[in-house]
This record gives C-alpha cells, structure tokens and sequence, in this order.
C-alpha cells in the first residue's frame, strides 16, 4: 500500500475541513448543483477525450496503482535474479519451480525457462507483457490528467453560471444566496479536486512508470541472461547498469568481495 497518497490526500482534506469549520458552519460549503457542475462536467469533458470502454478501466488501474502499489527496488529484483540463476546452475531450470516469486513478471518468466520455451519466444512474450502493463499505466496518467485539467474549467464555468443567476434574480434578495454559492463553490470544488486528487495522482503514475519501465525491462533482461546460462556473478555485473549512479558503486563493491573471498 502506498501510504503517501493515502496521508497526503487525508490530509490535506483535513487541513481544508478544519479552515472550514475554523470559519463557519460545514454546511456553507456543500452545494449539490456547484457539485454536479464540476464533477459531472469534468467526467463528460474526460468521457470525450478518451473512449468510452477504457475511460473506466484506466481509472481503476491508475487509482489501484497510485493507492496500492509496491515499489521495487531495482537493487532486491538484480539479487533475486541472482538467485534464480543460481538455482538453475546448480538444480536446473525445474529447481525454479519451488521458488516463491513476488513480482508476476519474474515469475512468469521462471515458469517460461523451467517450461524450457524458446529464447525468443520468452523476450517477445515477456517484452508483450510489458508493453502492455506500460500502456495501461500510461491510460491511466492521461485519465486523472484529463480530471485534473477539467475540474478547474468547468469550476469556472460554474462561477459564471452563478454570476448569470445572480445578477438575473436582482431583484430577488432570496436569489441572490444561492447563486453565489454556485458561483463561488464550484472554483472551490474544481482546484481542490484538481490540486489534491487528479493532478498529483497523474504525477505519481508518471514517476512510478518511469520506475516500472526500467524494473520490467530489467527482468527481462535478466530472465534471458538465466535463459543463456549465464553465471550469478556475471548476470549481477550486466543488471547493475540499471541501477541509479549513486547506487552502482556500492554494488560494485560488494560484488569485488564476493570474487575476492
């Protein structure tokens, strides 16, 4: 589970709760058609960008990812991989049936190689996959992108909407309230739907799908390197390139000791 998106968003709704009841009563600030206005035009404006059958779909995968996701170090991928080839050197490449995998793409790889498919087949397939895994990622990114550009438009929409009502209903006293609710509560509820949710969700999935790109192709990498029967200590040397430079030389190091002891 993915704790910063979780305490962020609690939070900053609770620090705007808590202005809000600092100020005045709670209920000032709900208004159904203020709502309506920036919620239902932000989905229709989103519903015309996208088509319809993935609008949904991308949503769940961004919100799943965004609240649950668990990262992977690149660093803990490289040494289980280390492992697998390990085990395949010293059981074969059925020994990989009894290792516990985590990640579904590495173990989707170890069932290819102890299912002793072709070497092509198993990057192609795996490359599919994580093409795949991308582009949903990516569907979602542009979705909560898409809501949070939206939100703030028809916010301001809906204040033009209230002003209209306003100043049509002037001679009206009893009018003029609810109108300029409209007018200012749907700028309110577009930035903070904007600003709180869709936009820094859309940030998020773009920095864990960088992060996602280089895990999976790692794997893959890394599944091919077990696939050609390469030595642990050689498949370590040629996945440390994805690691960050700052983390590499540690790496380095810890791997010169193992040869020298």
């Amino acid at each position: 589970m993915d704790l910063a998106t979780i305490i962020g968003i609690v939070f900053g709704a609770a620090v705007i709760a808590f202005a809000i009841f600092m100020g005045g009563s709670f209920a000032a600030f709900v208004d159904a058609p203020a709502i309506l206005i920036v919620l239902g035009g932000g989905f229709a404006a989103t519903l015309i960008r996208f088509p319809l059958s993935g609008v949904a779909k991308a949503v769940v995968t961004g919100g799943r990812e965004a609240f649950t996701h668990k990262k992977v170090e690149p660093r803990e991928l490289i040494e289980k991989i280390a492992q697998m080839g390990d085990v395949v050197r010293k059981q074969g490449p059925l020994g990989l049936e009894g290792v516990d995998f985590d990640e579904p793409s590495l173990r989707k790889g170890a069932q290819y190689i102890a299912d002793g498919y072709d070497a092509a087949f198993i990057r192609e397939s795996m490359e599919l996959e994580r093409d795949r895994y991308l582009a949903r990622l990516s569907e979602g990114q542009r979705v909560f992108k898409s809501l949070g550009d939206a939100a703030p438009a028809f916010g301001m929409i809906g204040t033009i909407v209230g002003l209209v009502q306003m100043l049509g209903n002037m001679d009206d006293p009893s009018a003029i309230g609810p109108a300029m609710a409209v007018a200012l509560l749907t700028t309110l509820y577009g930035a903070v739907l904007a600003n709180l949710v869709c936009l820094p969700i859309s940030d998020k999935l773009i920095a864990k799908l960088d992060v996602e790109e280089v895990n999976q192709t790692l794997i893959i990498d890394g599944v091919m390197s077990i696939r050609d029967g390469k030595s642990p200590t050689l498949i370590r040397e040629m996945l440390v390139a994805y690691l960050p430079e700052h983390q590499r030389d540690g790496e380095v190091g810890a791997q010169a000791q193992l040869k020298a002891a």
